[in-house]
């Protein structure tokens, strides 16, 4: 096979990168937009990617019967990484190669902390165990969440009923806090911060409407490289991802070449490689054109 080797800059500085074989995307934001589908551009570009024998994966923040729909779409023959990378499984096989749960302790905490007077009435609360999403209550919040997302939760009351249900089970596999206040999500973004360390949660946002709780050892860089060098036997240099938002930011850096859709926060275009259009202008189909067709 032709080895080609693909310069990229950071900071103005030229990277060398090495044969890129994963693709690796995100779902919103990146491969779909306002209406909720790939465009037939990106499912074009993507399958000429495939053509060429570079392998194209997905990672998201999305439960995995969410996602799935996209890992078909774009006819993977990957494991499909979802929630944050927390739950990593093979469509075709059924096997789940990883789960990584929140501990039961700390969602409890965490529930305590959500739940407080003053907070409760602002928030949305999701808890994912076992890829089924359960709520407290049906708000306009999670109305709009599963109508995007195509999912049916499950309204219980009382959330804590699944840290003492599900008996040796684990604890939730994300814990999501939703508000149309973009403030108050960074606020307790901040404070939350500073009660956990990077060593007991792993916490981001993947839209500013969205507070997402994860594993410690839970992100998108993490299950990139599982994927890459557990699974594939690659290195970093072999891979590039492409996403929008500050839960990309990890796989971004661990890319050989990551690139940032336009429109994307500042921090996240910063630390990529490159930056393309946006989803609504069919930016993975332009970042494929200039790094990977031949």
């Amino acid at each position: 096979m032709e080895v080609c080797f693909i310069m990229v800059s950071i900071n103005n500085q030229p990277v060398i990168s090495g044969e890129i074989k994963l693709l690796v995307l995100d779902i919103d934001g990146t491969i779909a937009g306002h209406d909720n589908q790939i465009s037939e551009t990106v499912k074009t570009a993507i399958g000429q990617v495939q053509s060429q024998g570079i392998e194209v994966a997905i990672a998201t923040g999305r439960m995995y019967c969410s996602a799935l729909r996209f890992h078909q779409d774009i006819r993977s023959s990957l494991p499909l990484m979802a929630y944050q990378g927390a739950w990593i499984q093979n469509p075709h096989t059924g096997e789940l190669h990883r789960h990584l749960a929140v501990s039961k302790s700390i969602a409890e905490q965490l529930l305590d902390y959500f739940e407080q007077p003053d907070l409760r009435p602002l928030l949305s609360v999701h808890f994912y165990v076992g890829d089924q999403l359960y709520v407290r209550e049906m708000t306009t919040e999670t109305t709009i969440y599963v109508e995007r997302c195509g999912v049916t939760p499950l309204a219980i009351g009382d959330l804590r009923q699944l840290l003492t249900d599900h008996g040796s089970s684990p604890g939730p596999t994300k814990v999501l806090a939703l508000s149309h206040d973009v403030d108050l999500i960074q606020e307790l973004l901040g404070k939350l911060r500073l009660q956990y360390t990077p060593a007991e949660l792993y916490m981001t946002t993947s839209v500013s409407t969205f507070l997402e709780v994860t594993n410690p050892f839970v992100n998108k860089g993490t299950a990139v490289r599982y994927l890459a060098e557990e699974l594939l036997g690659l290195t970093s240099d072999n891979v590039m991802t492409i996403g929008d938002n500050f839960n990309d930011l990890e796989m971004l850096e661990y890319a050989g070449i990551g690139v940032a859709m336009g429109g994307a926060p500042q921090p996240v275009q910063a630390i990529a490689n490159w930056v393309t259009s946006s989803v609504e202008e069919d930016g993975v189909a332009i970042a494929i054109e200039k790094f990977l067709l031949k």
